[in-house]
C-alpha cells in the first residue's frame, strides 16, 4: 500500500482478507483501524451483551466490531463497533463478512478517533437506506450522542445524566447507562489552568 493510492473496492477487499489488521476504506482510501484500550473494549462488549440479551426473542441481531460495513452510495467499507439489523442480513457476497443493511451503528470514540467517528463516517453512514440510529459513546467520560433518523433529519439526544438510559428505538430496547460503562474507569481530570 502507497499512501496517498486510490483503491477500488475489489483491490480493497483483496488486501483486508488477506490482513490480520483491520482497515477501511473511504474514498479510496485505505485507513488503518485504531487501536483499542481496556475502556473502549469494556464498553463495546457492554453494549453488545445487554443488547443481545434483550434481543433474543426478537427479530434484530448485534454485532461487534468484527463485521464489516459496506456504504453502497459511497463505496465506504467500515468496521463499526457494534452494529445491528433486523430481519434477514443483507450480505454483500458469498464471504458473508460485509453487511449492507444495519438498523444501528454505534462508534466508541477516542481522541484519536472522535473527529472522523462525528465527520466522514457519520456524513457517510448516512447514506445507508436501512440505518435509523447512529450512536456515539465517549470512553473517557459519561457521554452518549444518539442520532436517529425522522424522515430525512437526524434528531440529536445526549444522554449523560445519573441513572441515564440509552432508548434504542430500532431494536425496541433500552440500556442503562450504568451497564454500558460498567468497569470503565474514567481518567483523573487535568488540573485547572486559570
Amino acid at each position: 500500500m502507497t499512501a496517498g493510492t486510490i483503491h477500488t473496492a475489489e483491490e480493497y477487499l483483496a488486501i483486508e482478507r488477506a490482513s490480520e489488521e483491520r482497515s477501511e476504506l473511504v474514498n479510496g482510501r485505505i485507513r488503518s483501524r485504531a487501536r483499542s484500550n481496556l475502556a473502549h473494549v469494556r464498553i463495546v462488549g457492554n453494549i453488545a451483551a445487554h443488547a443481545h440479551a434483550r434481543l433474543r426473542d426478537g427479530s434484530c441481531e448485534v454485532l461487534t466490531v468484527a463485521m464489516r460495513v459496506k456504504v453502497r452510495r459511497t463505496g465506504m467499507y467500515a468496521y463499526p463497533d457494534v452494529v445491528a439489523f433486523c430481519g434477514a442480513p443483507e450480505l454483500e457476497d458469498p464471504f458473508e463478512d460485509t453487511l449492507l443493511n444495519p438498523a444501528v451503528i454505534v462508534e466508541v470514540y477516542s481522541d484519536e478517533t472522535e473527529a472522523f467517528d462525528r465527520g466522514e463516517k457519520f456524513i457517510q453512514y448516512r447514506r445507508i437506506d436501512t440505518l435509523r440510529e447512529y450512536i456515539l459513546i465517549a470512553q473517557d467520560g459519561r457521554l452518549i450522542e444518539q442520532y436517529v433518523r425522522r424522515g430525512n433529519d437526524w434528531v440529536l439526544h445526549e444522554i449523560s445524566e445519573p441513572g441515564g438510559v440509552l432508548p434504542i428505538e430500532a431494536l425496541g430496547c433500552e440500556i442503562p447507562l450504568d451497564e454500558i460503562y460498567d468497569r470503565v474507569e474514567f481518567p483523573a481530570p487535568g488540573p485547572v489552568r486559570g
